[in-house]
């Protein structure tokens, strides 16, 4: 990566074991396309009231490549969100591997391009 890896919490403390985890999946996705310029990700608390009520994290991804961005986030009321902070990331980072490989695909010509009918 071009650019340090940023990585913003909202509405919870900072967590050293937190961003060590964050760290390690921001790698493996350099295994996918190792031109990743930079990569922002930003972990969100339920607030507390909403915590309550059992309202899922938020994690969102902004991976930059040569010529575009690729971002993923999941809204805390989408059903796939989890409410587990690690499931969250994980989560979060599964989609953004799909999608740099897809990405990454399209810019190798894989992706084979239907006609108009």
């Amino acid at each position: 990566m071009q650019l340090p890896l940023q990585i913003t919490f909202r509405d919870m403390d900072s967590s050293d074991f937190v961003r060590e985890y964050v760290e390690k999946r921001t790698a493996k996705l350099e295994k996918y396309f190792d031109r990743i310029t930079s990569c922002r990700v930003v972990i969100e608390a339920p607030s507390r009231a909403h915590h309550r009520h059992g309202t899922a994290y938020r994690v969102m991804i902004d991976v930059t490549v040569p010529g575009d961005e690729l971002v993923v986030g999941r809204k805390p009321e989408d059903e796939s969100s989890q409410k587990d902070l690690y499931a969250a990331i994980d989560s979060s980072f599964d989609d953004m591997k799909r999608m740099l490989e897809e990405w990454a695909r399209k810019r190798r010509g894989e992706v084979k391009h239907h006609g108009p009918s």
